[in-house]
């Protein structure tokens, strides 16, 4: 029985219901079908939003956060069928939540993935969930993180970035220091996977290019941004 099997159907009538309220209809019947079919597909349960209260009573400042929303299934396999292209080695989610973009990566040939969230219950979650997909692919390397972004340190080989808009503006700018900083001392080429780009600008001010767009439904953006090193 796959892990979708299990989960509470009251999840995805309280998922539908935040979207269709915080959205529109269209985008939650769109999502939640996608959810459905997603979770059944890839055996993992990632389905749902958090607003992180349980955070804010252990004290932990989750004012510069984004709720836990995942990106959608159909939009990740769209994106990766795109950035195959690249040859990319080395898979960074920022801000993973339950591990959904690092388990879907997996499908699409990507064998070291890490991920990074200030989440204690997040990266559990992640965890368990990449064990799953690991029994599929036994290759593949993960490692998840329980840090805040802002003061995380690249892999030195980190070339894919993944990031559905988890911060506001003061943290994205921090974490664009911080990609800087990695590919000045270790000159290669990178990729960053943006969904809900909101802060997109901030990319292209430093030098990054839109190699790719992808817009659904209006509201569901996504676009893939490369920066490229020279070695010296």
């Amino acid at each position: 029985m796959s892990s979708f099997a299990v989960m509470p159907a009251f999840t995805l009538i309280q998922y539908f219901f935040y979207l269709a309220i915080n959205w529109n209809l269209p985008i939650a019947i769109h999502i939640i079908w996608n959810e459905f079919r997603g979770e059944k597909k890839y055996g993992i349960n990632t389905t749902g939003s958090d607003q992180l209260h349980s955070l804010k009573k252990k004290g932990i400042d989750t004012s510069h956060a984004t709720i836990y929303m995942p990106a959608g299934y159909d939009m990740l396999e769209t994106i990766f069928t795109e950035i195959k292209k690249f040859n990319l080695n080395h898979f960074l989610d920022v801000g993973c939540g339950k591990g959904r973009a690092m388990c879907v990566a997996a499908h699409y040939n990507f064998v070291k993935l890490t991920g990074i969230d200030f989440s204690g219950s997040l990266c559990e979650s992640a965890s368990i969930n990449l064990q799953k997909t690991q029994a599929i692919f036994p290759a593949i390397r993960y490692t998840v993180v329980n840090n805040d972004a802002f003061y995380y340190h690249l892999p030195s080989d980190a070339d894919c970035i993944f990031m559905f808009n988890p911060f506001d503006e003061m943290i994205m700018s921090g974490v664009i220091e911080n990609i800087e900083i990695s590919l000045e001392k270790y000159p290669r080429n990178l990729c960053v996977i943006y969904l809900n780009p909101v802060y997109k600008n901030l990319f292209l001010d430093r030098g990054f290019k839109q190699v790719y767009h992808l817009q659904k439904l209006k509201y569901l953006e996504a676009c893939i941004l490369q920066k490229e090193m020279t070695s010296p």
